[in-house]
């Protein structure tokens, strides 16, 4: 299942994309000790939810609960984003991921990474902000951007400023954190706002984070 996700996912994007939608489906290969397992579709606030949830050290109903936490941020807050997302989006996807969020043109999915939403050192605001986020490449889509036309750098900023934006609109304590990231993000250089990832070393990181997890050995790398 994860297999034809990530095949998906790669064949959306052109093969010069330098954003972070260019996937080379053989470094993103599960690590072989972890077992596949089937997606459960749930629904949550209109929207049809895909989890794969391959940690068992995650609950599913966690990690449920923090995506419509952040749903219900974005509805209390700028609640025209959501409509929006209702138009854009198919689904979400819930899934083991090298990165906290992706769109994925061909299915139109909001990809919401799992141990992003599994952890309990930050607030919902971070993981609606991811999801506003991605909510602008889905608007670029459908407004019939096409790919090979774009330009990732000014693509990149649109959706750092939507994100300042959503984080300006919460409370001052709750959003802060968004605020923060987006504009460190917005004073980068092009090519860092929009750099080109090593997907290889990405998913090498991953496995590794995730043997750890099983062992309980967090030393290898961060979530």
């Amino acid at each position: 299942m994860l297999r034809k996700f990530l095949s998906a996912l790669s064949s959306s994007f052109p093969a010069d994309d330098e954003q972070a939608g260019h996937f080379p489906l053989a470094d993103l290969r599960t690590d072989p000790g972890t077992p596949q397992v089937p997606a459960v579709s749930y629904e949550l606030r209109g929207f049809r939810v895909l989890v794969e949830n391959s940690r068992p050290d995650i609950g599913t109903d966690t990690v449920l609960a923090r995506l419509d936490e952040a749903l219900g941020l974005i509805d209390r807050y700028q609640p025209w984003r959501l409509r929006h997302l209702r138009r854009d989006l198919a689904q979400f996807r819930v899934v083991r991921f090298p990165c906290r969020g992706a769109f994925i043109p061909d299915e139109r999915s909001c990809v919401t990474e799992l141990t992003f939403l599994a952890r309990t050192d930050i607030t919902a605001a971070p993981v609606a902000s991811s999801i506003v986020h991605e909510g602008i490449h889905a608007r670029v889509h459908a407004m019939g951007v096409r790919a090979e036309g774009r330009d990732r750098a000014r693509e990149e900023r649109l959706c750092r400023r939507a994100e300042l934006d959503f984080g300006l609109a919460l409370p001052a304590e709750l959003g802060a954190p968004v605020v923060d990231r987006a504009t460190q993000s917005l004073a980068l250089a092009d090519v860092e706002v929009a750099p080109r990832i090593d997907w290889a070393e990405a998913g090498r990181r991953q496995a590794m984070v995730d043997r750890g997890a099983q062992t309980g050995d967090r030393r290898h790398g961060l979530e």
